[in-house]
Order: C-alpha cells, then sequence, then structure tokens
C-alpha cells in the first residue's frame, strides 16, 4: 500500500438547529402561552490520534468530512437534538495546517490528542426565550448558526528518536531490523526501502524509535532520487546516524562520501543539518583486519574529533548491541 504523509481535507461541521416559534394549547388552559423550545448546537468536526495508524493512506480518496446538523427545536419546550460529532483519527506526528491562513493549528504528538478543527453552530432560541411580562405571546425565535467550513492540510512527520542517513544499498535497513523489531526489505538494488519504516529498540527498560529512510544520493535536494522526499521524517530525531558502506572508501575518499550526504541535509533544512550525527562504518565484515585499521586511523586523524564513530557489521550483528547501548545513554542523558 503506498505510504502517504499529505493530504488536504475539507472538513465542514454541523449547522446549529433553528429555535420553535409555539404557543401551549391544552383542554381548560385558555393562557397557554409561549413554549417553541431552542435547536440543537451543530456537531463538531474533531482530529484525534490514533497510535494504530502509520500513515494518511485512508485520506487519499476520502477528502470531505462532514459533521450532523443539530436538529430543530419543537413545541412544549422540546429543545432539537445536537449534532453528532465526526472524529478523524490520524497517526502521531501529524501536523495540521489552515490552508487559507497557513497557520499551524496543532502538532499532534500524544495518546488521545484530541483537536477541535471546525466547531459546530449555535443552536437558534425557541419563542420562549423571548417572553417578558410586557411581552406574553412572542412570536420571535432565532435561526441556528452555520457550522464552520475549512481547508486543512494534514502533514505526517514521523516521531522518531534516531533516524538512519545514507546512501542506498549502505546498510540503513539491515541495521534497522537487526537493532529493533522493524519490518524493513533488505535486497541488493538501490532504493529497496521506498517509504520510511519505524522500529522500537529496547533495553533494559529503555527505548527508543528508529526511523530508516530511503537513501540519498547526489543531487537529493534538487528533486533526484527518492530520500529528499522523506528527510522530514527525520527533523523531530534528537540523533542521526549516517551509514557508511566501508566496501565504498576504497572506490572514493572517505570525506567526500561523508560531505555529499552533508550538503544535501543542509541544502534541505539548516536545523535538519544541525541535529547531532554519529558515523556508522557498517559491512566490516568484507574487510581485513588491516585495511579496518587504517580507515580507523584515518578517521581519528581526518574526522573532527567531537563526532562520535562505530564500525559494524550489520549482516553479521557484529557491535550492533554496542551501538543500541550507547544509543539509549546518550538519548537518556547518561555518561558515555
Amino acid at each position: 500500500m503506498k505510504f502517504v504523509d499529505s493530504v488536504v481535507i475539507h472538513v465542514s461541521a454541523g449547522n446549529g438547529g433553528h429555535g420553535c416559534t409555539s404557543f401551549r394549547r391544552e383542554k381548560f388552559i385558555p393562557k397557554g402561552g409561549p413554549d417553541g423550545g431552542d435547536g440543537g448546537d451543530g456537531g463538531n468536526i474533531w482530529i484525534i490520534s490514533d497510535l494504530n495508524m502509520n500513515s494518511l493512506t485512508d485520506y487519499r480518496i476520502k477528502k470531505i468530512f462532514h459533521a450532523e446538523n443539530g436538529k430543530n427545536g419543537f413545541k412544549a419546550n422540546s429543545s432539537g437534538k445536537k449534532g453528532k460529532d465526526t472524529y478523524i483519527r490520524v497517526p502521531l506526528g501529524t501536523r495540521i495546517i489552515d490552508i487559507e491562513t497557513n497557520e499551524i493549528v496543532a502538532d499532534i504528538q500524544h495518546k488521545n490528542q484530541k483537536i477541535l478543527v471546525a466547531k459546530g453552530g449555535w443552536h437558534g432560541l425557541g419563542n420562549t426565550r423571548f417572553k417578558s411580562p410586557t411581552n406574553r405571546t412572542p412570536r420571535k425565535n432565532t435561526k441556528g448558526s452555520l457550522g464552520e467550513n475549512r481547508h486543512i492540510s494534514l502533514e505526517l512527520l514521523l516521531i522518531a528518536d534516531v533516524g538512519t542517513l545514507g546512501f542506498p544499498n549502505s546498510g540503513k535497513s539491515t541495521l534497522t531490523s537487526m537493532m529493533s523489531n522493524a519490518k524493513t526489505k533488505i535486497d541488493s538494488y538501490p532504493f529497496t526501502t521506498l517509504h520510511p519504516v519505524l522500529g522500537t529498540v529496547e533495553k533494559k527498560k529503555k527505548k527508543f524509535i528508529i526511523a530508516d529512510i530511503p537513501g540519498i544520493i547526489q543531487g537529493a535536494s534538487s528533486g533526484v532520487g527518492l530520500g529528499i522526499k522523506f528527510l522530514k521524517h527525520l527533523s523531530r530525531c534528537k540523533l542521526l546516524l549516517h551509514i557508511i558502506d566501508t566496501n565504498t572508501i576504497k572506490k572514493k575518499n572517505l570525506n567526500k562520501i561523508r560531505h555529499i550526504i552533508l550538503q544535501e541535509l543542509k541544502n534541505f533544512n539548516e536545523s535538519l543539518f544541525q541535529i547531532p550525527r554519529w558515523l556508522i562504518f557498517n559491512k566490516i565484515d568484507i574487510l581485513t583486519k588491516k585495511k579496518i585499521n587504517k580507515i580507523k586511523k584515518y578517521v581519528k586523524n581526518k574526522i573532527h574529533p567531537c563526532q562520535k564513530y562505530y564500525f559494524i557489521s550489520a549482516k553479521d550483528n557484529i557491535g550492533i548491541k554496542n551501538l543500541s547501548k550507547n544509543i539509549i545513554k546518550y538519548l537518556y542523558g547518561q555518561k558515555k
């Protein structure tokens, strides 16, 4: 099923019911007086978080939502029934934006979070409301007001603590699947991952969420490849893992490989570029010990000393446990 992370929908709250003009007419009661009831309020439209959703796919086709109108008032001082509310369920991380004003209405980040996006119209008043000592037979009533109508944009930004970056086939999906419970597609051809995948890593009652996004290639910020389309899903991350295939280092300069990704990040969003990054050198299972030591020496001398780096083999589960442990220490603020 296609992953959908942005949709525009129209929401229309219910109109308020009209007030009633009526007079009491009963046997043996010659002066019954007014007894018109109020109308009911129109139904509201709410957006509510749903932990079981991970995409906005449900709204690819259904884009118009109505709440029920309030019922009109009746005689015998009977009020009209309130219109039923409508609930639109969205995944955590959904941002609600008013199309007309470009205002961010809300950012859904919590379980059972509920946001009013279109308020129902107010009920009209029945003629009983206008009874007074000087007006015993009021014929006045009021109409219910119209419910709100809005065009809103729903934009999903996945909530993850850790995100992966790298070229296609660098091993991001393998690392994510070995580290977490994520079910990612793994193969040898480029762009195996076509949409973001989330996984949960848990160690000793402490956990974090990791996001695997499609690979990034040079020119991605200009529309080349798939990765740039999903980079926004890393914007909430506290840490990025830049995965580098050690097998490619023989063909290209390490700094050149790093800077291609960094430049694409910077071109896309400066704040994303500022998120802390760790270098993860993957596929050490196919290298000799001598080659690994050579790369380690180069990294130590040429890479910024403050940047953390790890050597792993996601395929053979080498170094994964230690990496997970250090990520948890970092995220929970423990001494590294």
